[in-house]
Formats: structure tokens, C-alpha cells, sequence
């Protein structure tokens, strides 16, 4: 039986920052797979135009999933999408890991997920403007993507090293074949 990969989906999600992760995740060989959850299970229409029913809503959720990734969206800028909220408590209190990219880890930073992990977003000035409530300044770093304490966070522009970082939380592959993977990706055939 393979292992739950949960990633929010929402309308207006940001389709392509777990494209990575989930590509490499949802492998046949992998010990993982991928399943969405929303906060109902009518389709999600994300940016990029796909359209998504949720496997699981807020109710009903395996409560043994290895992971929840929070991928980015405007729609985070407009205070929506905090259903997902009680799922991301029951991740951090079962020390489940989590992982948000681009304006989602505004919405971990307003709820104190941030304030005592090094993590990054998409500028420090970002994040205190759209969570009023961080503390976590003196843990802010400049990283394209950071993985602390159970928690990965990346900015809008770094799909790769946020994929990088969860493949290494997860222990998903050596951390040789990680890297080897994370240049090939990055740089390509011709350099």
C-alpha cells in the first residue's frame, strides 16, 4: 500500500509549483502517491486551467498521510482558502510535515507556523505586509526554498528546490540520485 501525498487544491491554485514534486511522488516505483483534497469535492478550476475533483474533502481524509503540500495562488492574497486550516493543525500536531510555496506560506505565516522555523517565501517585506500576525522575522531567510522542523516553505519561482527539499524531507531517494535529479532538471541536456 502505497503512502498519502496530500495536495490542496483550490480554485485558482497555482497548478505548476507541485507539478515537480507530484510528477516524481506519483511515480510506479515510488512509495508515495498523490491525492488531492479540498474543501468539498466539486471540481477546482486551477490557473492554469485544469480541472480537479478532490479525492478528499475536510471530512473525510486519510488521517495517516505522509505529507501536505499548499501550493501558491492569488486567491491566498484575498484571505480565502483558510478552510484548509484544521488540516494543517492535525498535520502539525501528529508531526505530519507540510509544505507551502509562493503565497501560501503567507497563510503559514499568519497562523505562527513560521514564527519559530527557518523558512523563506517570496520576500520578507510580502509576508509581513499579507500576515500582519507573523513573528518569524528572525527566522526569514533569503533561500530559494528552505526545509525546517517539518516544514518547507519556497518562493513562487523555485518549483524545483521546493520539489528538492520535499524529496529530501521524505527521504523519497538517496540524496545523491536528489541532486543528480535536481541539476539534470534545472540545467538540462545542454549547458
Amino acid at each position: 500500500m502505497k503512502n498519502d501525498i496530500l495536495v490542496y487544491v483550490f480554485d485558482d491554485y497555482a497548478d505548476w509549483e507541485p507539478a515537480y514534486v507530484c510528477s516524481e511522488l506519483n511515480r510506479q516505483d515510488s512509495p508515495f502517491q498523490i491525492k488531492t483534497i479540498g474543501s468539498d469535492k466539486q471540481p477546482k478550476k486551477s490557473m492554469g486551467g485544469f480541472r480537479v475533483i478532490p479525492d478528499y474533502d475536510l471530512t473525510d481524509y486519510p488521517k495517516d498521510f505522509k505529507l501536505l503540500i499548499i501550493p501558491g495562488g492569488d486567491s491566498w492574497l484575498e484571505g480565502k482558502n483558510t478552510e484548509i486550516l484544521p488540516v494543517v493543525d492535525y498535520a502539525v500536531c501528529h508531526r505530519i510535515p507540510i509544505a507551502a510555496i509562493c503565497a501560501a506560506t503567507n497563510f503559514l505565516a499568519e497562523n505562527a507556523y513560521l514564527n519559530h522555523v527557518r523558512h523563506t517565501g517570496n520576500t520578507l517585506e510580502f509576508i509581513k505586509k499579507a500576515a500582519p500576525h507573523y513573528r518569524g522575522e528572525d527566522f526569514y531567510i533569503e533561500e530559494q526554498a528552505v526545509s525546517d522542523g517539518g516544514v518547507v516553505t519556497a518562493n513562487g519561482t523555485a518549483a524545483l528546490e521546493f520539489a528538492r527539499e520535499i524529496f529530501l524531507l521524505l527521504n523519497s531517494k538517496n540524496p545523491q540520485e536528489i541532486e543528480d535529479w535536481y541539476h539534470f532538471t534545472k540545467v538540462g541536456f545542454y549547458h
